[in-house]
């Protein structure tokens, strides 16, 4: 039996459960650390979204860089399709590089992105309620969640190009405080229940 089926095996996933309890101090340590940076994010939210913007932008420049060799070296039938492929990696980095120039403008840019996603996503919902209104009540709820995402991107635009400068920092620092949050009661259920098998 090879060694991929031994890792996959019933046996190993045992093993591992097991070994999940007695390492939920690390788990419990990890939350509590996403709590603070989301927190310190809070307080700091022009730094946390310049910092994301220029983490894209690296995101950016690597992967137009992989793309491009890759581009390169590959054996294509035809020309135009390597041709496609090497323009499109020029144009990851040229993005890239702009966003490392003016990383103030790329936020700006890339929050409006993010308002007309909010509003799309608004107008997905407030549809999807609509037509769900043969089913009772259960309709209401993603009507008021297109609402409240048709507000959001009304605030987005109306405090743009300001809301250029805390939007992405925002959104950034509330996921770490919430995933934090997650991280940190699941290490304390893992812990209750290791208790709990460790007196039966």
């Amino acid at each position: 039996m090879s060694t991929e089926s031994n890792a996959n095996s019933p046996q190993s996933l045992i093993v591992e459960l097991e070994e999940f309890p007695r390492k939920w101090g690390w788990l419990l340590a990890l939350g509590v650390v996403m709590v603070l940076a989301g927190c310190v994010g809070l307080y700091f939210v022009t730094a946390v979204t310049l910092a994301t913007v220029l983490l894209y932008g690296g995101m950016l420049f690597s992967g137009g860089i992989l793309s491009l060799f890759y581009s390169i070296r590959v054996k294509e039938s035809k020309w135009h399709a390597k041709l496609f492929n090497i323009l499109l990696a020029l144009l990851y980095v040229v993005a890239s590089i702009i966003i490392f120039m003016n990383p103030v403008a790329a936020s700006a840019a890339l929050t409006l992105v993010l308002a007309a996603l909010f509003f799309v996503i608004g107008v997905l919902r407030v549809i999807h309620g609509f037509r769900c209104r043969t089913k009772g009540w259960r309709w209401v709820l993603p009507v008021l969640l297109g609402v409240v995402n048709w507000l959001f991107a009304i605030i987005i635009i109306l405090s743009w190009p300001i809301s250029g400068l805390w939007v992405i920092g925002l959104f950034v620092s509330i996921e770490l405080i919430m995933n934090g949050w997650m991280l940190t009661f699941t290490a304390l259920v893992v812990r209750k229940l290791a208790i709990r098998a460790e007196e039966g």
